[in-house]
């Protein structure tokens, strides 16, 4: 992750200085938000495998992200594959698409073959945590545009960025944990 330096600007106004320190940003951009709750990844790794019909190769990250890798790679391959789509996710744009399932679960996909989902049944318990905390979700200076207005977020939308948010902890610090084969 590249760091842009912090500058400091000083500005006169009729004799008086005054100094300011612009904010440090970081490249690429990324959500204050790091949730500290989330179904086990065994579980989210069932969704997946029940959602893909057990006939795709997944990689799953620490944070439970899942890569559906081509067939027929080895593991090195899986994983090298898999590391480069996050990467390329992270380090282009974190464009998602959430789409609400039938069993009332979540799932956020990128414009890579990239996944999260947000199981329903666990967060019922913590929709209040999500509620308050969503908007940290957006990546530094990130505008989305909801049907409700820019950064307004229904209970799907609040859901998404929740999803979302793993991703990014994902590839911030990729570590795999898991290659499932179909």
């Amino acid at each position: 992750m590249k760091k842009i330096e912090i500058k400091t600007l000083v500005c006169f106004f009729f004799g008086v200085s005054i100094t300011v320190n612009a904010t440090e940003k970081l490249f690429p951009p990324v959500p204050e938000w790091q949730p500290d709750f989330s179904p086990s990844n065994e579980a989210l790794l069932e969704m997946m495998v029940f959602y893909t019909n057990n006939q795709k190769d997944l990689v799953q990250f620490r944070h439970g992200t899942i890569v559906i890798v081509p067939d027929g790679l080895n593991p090195e391959e899986a994983h090298e594959f898999a590391l480069k789509v996050i990467s390329d996710i992270y380090h282009f744009h974190p464009d998602m698409n959430p789409t609400p399932m039938k069993d009332g679960n979540l799932v956020v996909q990128y414009n890579h073959p990239a996944f999260n989902i947000v199981i329903d049944e666990f967060i019922e318990g913590h929709m209040g945590k999500i509620q308050k905390h969503h908007l940290k979700g957006l990546a530094t200076d990130e505008v989305l545009i909801t049907p409700s207005g820019n950064n307004v977020f229904d209970e799907v939308g609040m859901k998404a960025l929740y999803g979302r948010a793993f991703m990014f902890m994902d590839a911030q610090n990729p570590e795999i944990i898991n290659l499932h084969r179909h």
